[in-house]
């Protein structure tokens, strides 16, 4: 009679079990101490941040934005009022003194580019009669998510608050006019957020879109936590098909250009080839001979840890001096981008 515990072991390895098992730790390396960093190049660094405690910029035609020197916003100045994207409870009340250094109009409009809270769970300091704009997955995400029967509320480890609600959702695509401005918002499915969505203006050539690019630096932890894998990979060239010379990414110091999408977008690949590599060379079973099927999650916490040193490894060394932190996160891109190649 065959062990039941090495047919499970063989199944998960081929992504069997109906794709239920995501091992994201597999063992992934501690972070390296500030002595054994790597220098980050200078372009990955925007400009410094005032004694204020944020810096504010005008891009072009009315268009701002503005960063703490970790989170961004964006805001359009339209003749009859602002639309302001986002409300990071970093930057906080910043924001509204941010706007109010370089125009008198009230904020009309809020846009959510996504539901995630650090980007949002300062928005209740926005006007409750402004108009609040969401993707339809957003807003049902936050109606769930405003639920006072929670045990930890919305915002409450990042600061800030329970959010306003969306009072105007669309599926597809919606184009908002406010006076002499246009904002095209559009989703196109689910990438580090179902709802996330593009915000393009079109005179400005400028374009929005949060939690993907990270200009001049390796993606956050994880690919970004992004909740859909292929859809990650899958936005850098949905970004590149808008006609942008400026993007707002929502994080870092800086601006970002067509050419760090373009950057970022090889890194990944980049890290995919190498994790592809890795899972066909990295044998499970001599793996298996050492451990043993005794304790399937210690086998496999081995395994995967031995995939994703195999891919950090081949990844690292070619992009330590082109992108910042890439001996801090690279590893963990491997471990996500791993598990997607086996069961997405």
């Amino acid at each position: 009679m065959k062990n039941p515990i090495v047919i499970a072991a063989i199944a998960l390895v081929v992504g069997a079990v109906g794709g239920s098992f995501l091992f994201q730790g597999g063992g992934l390396g501690v972070t390296p101490s500030k002595d054994e960093l790597a220098e980050v190049p200078a372009a990955a660094y925007g400009p410094a941040i005032p004694e204020k405690g944020y810096f504010v910029e005008e891009i072009s035609d009315g268009l701002y934005w503005m960063t703490e020197g970790v989170y961004q916003v964006m805001f359009l100045t339209t003749g009859e009022g602002v639309i302001v994207v986002d409300a990071p409870p970093s930057i906080g009340e910043n924001i509204l003194k941010a706007i109010a250094e370089v125009t008198d109009e009230p904020i009309t409009h809020v846009i959510y580019s996504h539901s995630h809270a650090d980007h949002l769970a300062a928005a209740s300091m926005y006007p409750s009669d402004a108009v609040y704009i969401a993707h339809v997955d957003t807003a049902e995400q936050l109606i769930r998510q405003n639920d006072t029967n929670r045990p930890f509320p919305y915002g409450m480890f990042v600061g800030g608050s329970p959010v306003p609600l969306p009072t105007r959702t669309f599926t597809d695509t919606l184009t908002l006019n406010v006076g002499n401005q246009t904002l095209q918002l559009e989703y196109r499915g689910p990438n580090h957020d179902a709802g996330n969505i593009f915000i393009y203006a079109p005179k400005q050539k400028v374009l929005m879109f949060i939690d993907v690019i990270f200009p001049g630096w390796s993606p956050f932890k994880d690919l970004a936590v992004s909740e859909d894998v292929p859809g990650y990979l899958k936005a850098h060239d949905d970004v590149l098909s808008f006609d942008f010379d400026t993007l707002v990414s929502g994080h870092v110091g800086r601006l970002g250009t067509r050419e760090d999408v373009e950057v970022q977008l090889e890194y990944l690949m980049d890290i995919q080839a190498n994790a592809a590599q890795a899972l066909q060379t990295v044998d499970f079973f001599a793996i298996a001979a050492e451990i043993g099927f005794e304790n399937p999650w210690a086998l496999f916490d081995t395994y995967l840890a031995k995939l994703n040193q195999e891919c950090s490894s081949a990844t690292i060394p070619v992009w330590i001096d082109r992108l910042g932190g890439v001996d801090v996160f690279t590893e963990s891109h491997c471990a996500r981008i791993i598990e997607s190649l086996r069961i997405d």
